[in-house]
Protein backbone atom coordinates (compact mmCIF):
# COMPACT_ATOMS: atom_id res chain seq x y z
CA UNK A 1 0.00 0.00 0.00
CA UNK A 2 1.05 3.56 -0.59
CA UNK A 3 2.33 5.41 2.46
CA UNK A 4 -0.17 7.44 4.45
CA UNK A 5 2.76 9.12 6.22
CA UNK A 6 4.35 10.99 3.30
CA UNK A 7 3.32 12.30 -0.09
CA UNK A 8 6.81 12.96 -1.46
CA UNK A 9 10.03 10.97 -1.50
CA UNK A 10 12.37 12.69 0.96
CA UNK A 11 13.83 11.80 4.34
CA UNK A 12 11.07 12.01 6.93
CA UNK A 13 13.55 13.31 9.52
CA UNK A 14 16.03 15.61 7.77
CA UNK A 15 14.45 16.21 4.35
CA UNK A 16 17.29 14.82 2.19
CA UNK A 17 16.23 13.58 -1.23
CA UNK A 18 19.11 11.21 -2.01
CA UNK A 19 20.28 7.88 -0.58
CA UNK A 20 16.80 7.05 0.69
CA UNK A 21 15.72 3.78 2.26
CA UNK A 22 12.18 2.63 3.04
CA UNK A 23 11.48 2.31 6.77
CA UNK A 24 8.54 0.42 8.29
CA UNK A 25 7.37 2.66 11.12
CA UNK A 26 6.25 -0.29 13.21
CA UNK A 27 8.90 -2.92 12.54
CA UNK A 28 9.50 -6.54 13.45
CA UNK A 29 8.42 -9.57 11.43
CA UNK A 30 4.62 -9.46 11.86
CA UNK A 31 4.48 -5.70 12.29
CA UNK A 32 6.35 -5.10 9.03
CA UNK A 33 3.49 -6.74 7.13
CA UNK A 34 0.96 -4.70 9.09
CA UNK A 35 2.92 -1.49 8.38
CA UNK A 36 2.78 -2.33 4.66
CA UNK A 37 -0.93 -3.13 4.86
CA UNK A 38 -1.82 0.18 6.51
CA UNK A 39 0.71 2.40 4.71
CA UNK A 40 2.86 3.11 7.76
CA UNK A 41 6.15 3.54 5.94
CA UNK A 42 8.47 6.52 5.56
CA UNK A 43 11.56 7.33 3.55
CA UNK A 44 14.74 7.85 5.57
CA UNK A 45 18.25 8.72 4.41
CA UNK A 46 20.90 6.14 5.34
CA UNK A 47 22.11 8.23 8.29
CA UNK A 48 18.61 8.69 9.79
CA UNK A 49 17.85 5.00 9.15
CA UNK A 50 21.01 3.09 10.09
CA UNK A 51 23.40 5.72 11.47
CA UNK A 52 24.40 5.81 15.15
CA UNK A 53 21.51 8.15 15.96
CA UNK A 54 19.19 6.75 13.28
CA UNK A 55 16.12 4.70 14.12
CA UNK A 56 18.10 1.42 14.02
CA UNK A 57 21.28 2.92 15.55
CA UNK A 58 22.52 2.45 19.10
CA UNK A 59 21.42 5.97 20.09
CA UNK A 60 18.25 6.07 18.00
CA UNK A 61 15.62 4.86 20.46
CA UNK A 62 13.99 8.28 20.93
CA UNK A 63 13.74 8.84 17.17
CA UNK A 64 12.30 5.35 16.69
CA UNK A 65 9.62 6.01 19.32
CA UNK A 66 8.84 9.43 17.80
CA UNK A 67 8.22 7.86 14.39
CA UNK A 68 6.07 5.13 15.95
CA UNK A 69 3.98 7.78 17.72
CA UNK A 70 3.62 9.77 14.49
CA UNK A 71 2.53 6.59 12.72
CA UNK A 72 -0.03 5.77 15.38
CA UNK A 73 -1.50 9.28 15.26
CA UNK A 74 -1.78 9.05 11.46
CA UNK A 75 -3.32 5.56 11.68
CA UNK A 76 -5.92 6.78 14.16
CA UNK A 77 -6.78 9.76 11.93
CA UNK A 78 -7.21 7.58 8.85
CA UNK A 79 -8.49 4.21 10.09
CA UNK A 80 -10.17 4.74 13.42
CA UNK A 81 -9.47 4.88 17.07
CA UNK A 82 -6.67 3.78 19.38
CA UNK A 83 -8.27 0.41 19.99
CA UNK A 84 -8.09 -0.33 16.24
CA UNK A 85 -4.35 0.41 16.36
CA UNK A 86 -3.91 -1.88 19.38
CA UNK A 87 -5.72 -4.68 17.58
CA UNK A 88 -3.50 -4.26 14.52
CA UNK A 89 -0.14 -3.83 16.30
CA UNK A 90 -0.60 -5.28 19.80
CA UNK A 91 0.19 -2.09 21.75
CA UNK A 92 -0.10 1.68 21.83
CA UNK A 93 2.76 4.20 21.82
CA UNK A 94 0.47 7.07 22.82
Amino acid sequence: MKSIMQTEKRCYVCGRRTGLELHHCIHGTANRRQSDKYGLTVWLCAECHRGAEGVHGRAGHDLDVRIKKDAQERFEAVYGDREAFRRAFGKSWL
